[in-house]
């Protein structure tokens, strides 16, 4: 049993040490998110983009319809650092932080600045699940896809 448990650990040991992070985006690719998400002004549907212009950085746009009492619209672009390379996280987990600005239709337009933290898993080559985090001027969550291009 106890030699067991040694070959366990020695090949999950050397499994993390020889483990290859790599991008899930390399610089030039594109991916498609959209979903559904909660947050302080109402149920959000979203669609946006993120454009690799590095290894490590995307950029795009998200635009939303926030239903609620009323129905909001909301234009933002973002731009995300995401970690796979620097913590040696394979390419189908995808883990980033971000920031985003951009505007609500409130009665008016609002400027809504913001931070998001986020993950994706990719179950093939082209797709996967989004889950996200946010904050800044209001809180927001999402859950959705992402498609590859």
């Amino acid at each position: 049993m106890k030699k067991r448990i040694l070959f366990i650990a020695l090949v999950l040991i050397s499994g993390s040490i020889f483990a290859q992070g790599s991008a899930p985006l390399s610089k030039g690719e594109q991916q498609l998110n959209f979903g559904l998400g909660a947050s302080d002004h109402g149920l959000p549907v979203y669609i946006g983009a993120d454009f690799a212009f590095h290894n490590d950085w995307t950029a795009g746009p998200v635009l939303k319809l926030i239903l609620d009492d009323d129905t909001k619209f909301a234009a933002l672009g973002r731009v995300d650092y995401h970690w796979n390379r620097l913590l040696d996280i394979p390419s189908n987990w995808d883990f980033y932080l971000g920031a985003n600005v951009g505007v609500l239709s409130n009665n008016g337009a609002d400027l809504n600045l913001g931070l998001q933290l986020g993950g994706r898993y990719y179950w093939s080559n082209r797709w996967g699940v989004n889950l996200e985090v946010g904050g800044g001027t209001g809180f927001d969550t999402s859950l959705g896809l992402t498609m590859k291009f």
